[in-house]
């Protein structure tokens, strides 16, 4: 049996919940949320050189990957690799980037299914941005 780290009743160490204040995970010296998360402590403009994200908080809240790169089911980063996800070059399966590779995508330059662009772009409906603005 060990504290709640919340209200210090007496749990035990496999409880999901405490059965006093609803503490998830009560006997965790320290809980964030449910998931992976990795951060290097390399860091470049302020952000990560690499920030890996798999993660919800407490909230339910998905944790965006924000680095230089990123992994993650949500990424910010100049290099990304997401399934939501904006950066200068991103993989993903929607996106806004300078160039992407996506399923869905807003970029200068892409690869996509469906995509609108500025300078090339490369897929199954993949339009110049330019030619959709000059049709309203």
């Amino acid at each position: 049996m060990k504290e709640c780290r919340d209200c210090k009743h007496q749990v035990s160490e496999q409880a999901y919940m405490c059965p006093n204040c609803g503490a998830l995970h009560p006997a965790k010296p320290k809980w964030d949320g449910w998931g992976y998360e990795y951060k290097s402590k390399a860091a470049f403009l302020g952000l990560p050189l690499v920030h890996i994200s798999f993660k919800y908080r407490m909230n339910k809240m998905p944790v965006v990957a924000k680095g230089v790169i990123s992994i993650g089911q949500f990424g910010v980063g100049i290099i990304n690799v997401s399934q939501f996800g904006v950066g200068l070059i991103s993989i993903s399966q929607f996106t806004i980037a300078g160039y992407a590779i996506a399923q869905f995508a807003i970029a200068y330059s892409c690869i996509a299914q469906i995509a609108l662009y500025v300078d090339q772009g490369y897929g199954q409906v993949v339009r110049k941005l330019s030619s959709v603005l000059s049709g309203f």
